[in-house]
């Protein structure tokens, strides 16, 4: 799903998705609406691309189907609830978390609940080829769904392709309302998310030119033009942990006893090798026996169509970055079997029902407008059961920026959207000689190349090129905790009664101030592997550095911190955030990078440009609370302010 944050990519929607009702923008199942009195209805279940205009009729009868029924569980309501009061600092229930075991015995779905959903869709036509706390998978033509769902299923245009989908929205028999959430897989477009890298993905070895700076402003680019009435700094070499550290204030901390989980699609062969020679080469504690874990499917699926050796590097970053802010963390990755919404549900899923992490980094994503409401409510009632066993997800919240210029829609990401996560936003971040601070920007960059005479920057400060995602969403209603900090230009830029901002909290994304990254990679010819380094950035960067701050915040703490967006929100305004601003300096900030033009050595030649910072599309970093850097990033006093008083 998400220059790096790996994104769930499906076909852009040319029509944004229609307001849900609050209930089920917070992951309460919407309520039924009966069309006739032996059906209900399960909302959203029509795409918004499928409309009488893009109609071109019935899918034949033979086509094969592949769904998933999800399970509403035995309190949906009662689930949303106390997923809430378990994560508000000011509730008497917060921080009472219950066991994987109490929350599906409480919350799940009952053997006659599973059994009657069974009975109905076999009875239909359906053959059941799964079950998981989850949902029920089947299989079958189109016959048979269109009998178990009481719609007809018809080819829509989408675009320039054609795909399948309801032509209106699906039900179950009225006396399985209660036990049905959704049902996913009646139309076919594509719904799978895209790693979120700003640098080609290390299929193929990547290797940053130079000239670098060791840290920020450590090496003057004198013989460059100018920008912005002075000389500018060369682009850092990429910032290791113990300068991530130093900028976000881990003190002492090192995340001693906190387990991290990070999910992304299929595995790197490599990374064992990988994050011990880096940590060892870059100044990280070495990595102990039994400290990094792997959860594989048996099998992966969609490895062309999802990029699969793309993902490799994402999940290098992700583990890299964690133990390089929290070394003592314990970090288990869970690879999802392909980029599709169903695996990586499949991945989120397994951290829950095992509760194999506390905190969940998660560099993925798709943007709004495809993400059905379906989707939404399956995303949304794992996110409320991994709330009340005190499990916090943490997703990047894009590369894009406000999305115009990849989607021609203004919109956000999700699964960063939804009113259950912590969105990690992204900034450029300076970090000084001796591991000093000195500011940071919001993340957005202009590219401008020299000219062919060297002597001045080609239509300066040029085009944007990246950017942290954020915005307000369509879709998803104004949460409790963003109330009275969120100002209502941007709360009520879609609806009156107001809508969720992305994101909630930020740290450092921009490549050009990035991290630096060591990984397997191919040579050029594809004969030989060796380990290498780069810098990297993106919001797929922001993610798991954010999630190794809160294991250092949870260490100070003593017990698990949980869904944090609460917690987050109920410290605004105070000094433990860097308050990011677009113009820390009160002038233009920009640093001059030298890349390969084949993207790994000089024979293709050199490209020298100029990259100029806090330039995040039509998004902007103020003062207060903003919708590139959310509340800010975490400063001094943020870790420790966990600390049970």
């Amino acid at each position: 799903m998400r220059s790096n944050r790996a994104k769930v990519r499906a076909v852009s929607v040319a029509a944004t998705l229609p307001m849900l009702a609050g209930a089920l923008a917070l992951g309460i199942p919407a309520a039924h609406a009966a069309d006739h009195p032996l059906r209900d209805l399960l909302a959203g279940t029509r795409p918004a691309w499928a409309t009488a205009e893009a109609d071109k009729g019935a899918t034949s009868d033979g086509a094969r189907v592949a769904a998933r029924v999800y399970l509403a569980g035995k309190d949906a309501a009662g689930l949303a609830a106390y997923a809430k009061a378990v994560s508000d600092p000011d509730s008497a229930s917060y921080g009472k978390y219950l066991t994987a075991k109490q929350a599906q015995a409480r919350f799940g779905a009952t053997k006659a609940q599973v059994a009657a959903v069974k009975s109905w869709l076999t009875a239909a036509g359906l053959k059941v080829t799964g079950v998981t706390r989850h949902y029920v998978s089947v299989t079958g033509d189109v016959a048979a769904a269109e009998k178990a769902f009481g719609t007809q299923l018809h080819n829509f245009a989408k675009g320039s392709k054609t795909y399948r989908a309801p032509a209106s929205a699906a039900s179950v028999p009225q006396g399985l309302a209660d036990a049905v959430l959704t049902v996913t897989g009646l139309d076919n477009a594509p719904h799978m998310a895209t790693h979120d890298d700003q640098l080609p993905p290390p299929d193929t070895v990547f290797r940053n030119a130079g000239p670098f700076s060791s840290y920020y402003g450590s090496k003057t680019a004198s013989t460059l033009p100018s920008a912005y009435g002075k000389k500018i700094p060369y682009a850092v070499k990429g910032y290791t942990g113990k300068q991530l550290r130093a900028a976000y204030g881990a003190g002492e901390r090192t995340g001693k006893g906190v387990r991290v989980a990070i999910t992304d699609a299929y595995a790197s062969p490599t990374i064992a090798y990988d994050a011990g020679t880096y940590a060892k080469r870059n100044g990280d504690a070495v990595w102990k026996t039994g400290q990094l874990h792997q959860s594989l499917p048996a099998t992966y699926t969609n490895t062309e169509d999802c990029g699969a050796s793309g993902w490799y590097g994402e999940e290098t970053l992700d583990v890299e970055a964690v133990h390089a802010v929290a070394p003592a963390a314990d970090v288990t990755y869970v690879g999802a079997a392909s980029c599709t919404d169903g695996d990586l549900l499949d991945a989120l899923g397994k951290v829950v029902d095992n509760h194999l992490a506390d905190i969940v980094s998660n560099s993925w994503g798709e943007v709004e407008a495809v993400q059905t409401p379906d989707l939404a409510a399956a995303y949304d009632q794992v996110f409320q059961l991994g709330a009340v066993e005190g499990i916090g997800f943490y997703f990047s919240s894009g590369d894009d920026g406000d999305e115009v210029a990849s989607s021609g829609t203004k919109q956000v990401d999700s699964p960063a959207n939804s009113a259950w996560v912590t969105a990690v936003g992204g900034t450029s971040l300076a970090v000084g000689k001796n591991d000093t601070y000195l500011w940071e920007t919001g993340w957005g960059t202009d590219k401008a190349v020299l000219s062919a005479d060297g002597k001045s920057w080609t239509d300066f400060p040029g085009a944007f090129t990246s950017g942290a995602g954020g915005g307000t969403s369509r879709t998803v209603a104004e949460p409790d905790y963003q109330q009275g900090v969120v100002p209502d230009a941007l709360a009520k830029a879609n609806s009156a009664n107001g809508n969720r901002v992305v994101p909630d909290i930020a740290a450092i994304a921009d490549p050009n101030t990035g991290f630096l990254v060591g990984q397997t990679q191919s040579s050029p010819d594809g004969k030989k592997q060796a380990y290498s380094e780069y810098r990297i950035g993106g919001t797929s960067l922001a993610a798991p550095t954010i999630a190794a701050v809160q294991a250092l915040a949870q260490e100070a703490r003593g017990k698990a911190i949980g869904f944090a967006n609460p917690a987050i929100y109920a410290k605004y305004g105070s000094k433990v955030y860097h308050d990011v601003t677009d113009n820390p300096t009160g002038k233009g900030l920009a640093v001059a990078r030298v890349d390969f033009v084949n993207g790994y050595d000089a024979t293709g030649g050199l490209a020298t440009s100029v990259r100029s910072l806090g330039k995040d599309s039509s998004l902007s970093a103020v003062r207060g609370y903003d919708d590139v850097t959310g509340v800010g990033t975490p400063a001094n006093g943020y870790v420790e302010s966990y600390r049970r008083r």
